[in-house]
């Protein structure tokens, strides 16, 4: 299975969209409607964020905003997917350029991507605005269907063995690393250093003390 389409990167819009747009100016507009909403979150969080906020930051009538999003829920979970979306495409082009040779290549091309995008894409925080709400992931969004992705890529590229065990090792690998990077980067939006490499240092140290093929 090519890497490309284990990434899911045509995945389709977000799920709580109430209109999903089909022509490019509607694509558009949605997206700036996200645009703006990240824009927000990057200034001043998500529990403060409102429709009338994102309209008039979007230049758009508050209309239109509900014309796609019922709530202001509805507007963080479609950017968190998008989120999500473009984290798994950064860690998919990561692997591929690298050509992973073992379990730690590709886990460590995921937390490479993890904190560019912290760095560079506006309202990333959104990733843990599901935590905060105790909201329900979707399959696809969930923890262990990026294990297994992963696990998925190990049985191609290496050919080791996809089973149980692996999907396990990995999810745990997975849980490991968003804790310490979501830690690295609660209080200083460039990411504190220690606290980067020390997660690839304890989720490396996991990895090889649990799987052979580190």
């Amino acid at each position: 299975m090519p890497i490309g389409d284990i990434s899911g990167v045509d995945a389709p819009l977000p799920t709580r969209v109430r209109t999903e747009p089909i022509q490019q100016r509607s694509a558009d507009r949605l997206n700036r409607l996200l645009d703006s909403a990240a824009e927000i979150v990057d200034e001043i969080g998500f529990d403060r964020l409102t429709t009338a906020m994102i309209a008039e930051r979007a230049g758009a009538a508050i209309g239109t905003v509900y014309r796609y999003f019922p709530d202001r829920i509805a507007v963080l979970v479609a950017l968190r997917e998008r989120a999500v979306q473009r984290f798994r495409l950064r860690s998919m082009q990561l692997m591929r350029a690298a050509g992973p040779t073992s379990v730690w290549d590709a886990v460590d091309s995921g937390i490479t991507a993890f904190v560019e995008l912290y760095r560079s894409e506006p309202g990333f925080r959104i990733m843990h605005f599901i935590d905060r709400e105790r909201m329900p992931l979707s399959a696809e969004e969930a923890e262990p269907h990026l294990a297994k992705r992963l696990a998925d890529i190990l049985e191609e590229a290496i050919g080791i063995t996809h089973d149980a065990e692996l999907d396990f090792r990995l999810e745990i690998a997975v849980e490991m690393a968003d804790a310490i990077l979501s830690r690295a980067f609660a209080f200083d939006r460039a990411g504190d250093e220690r606290y980067i490499e020390e997660c690839r240092r304890v989720v490396r140290d996991y990895l090889s003390s649990e799987l052979a093929a580190v």
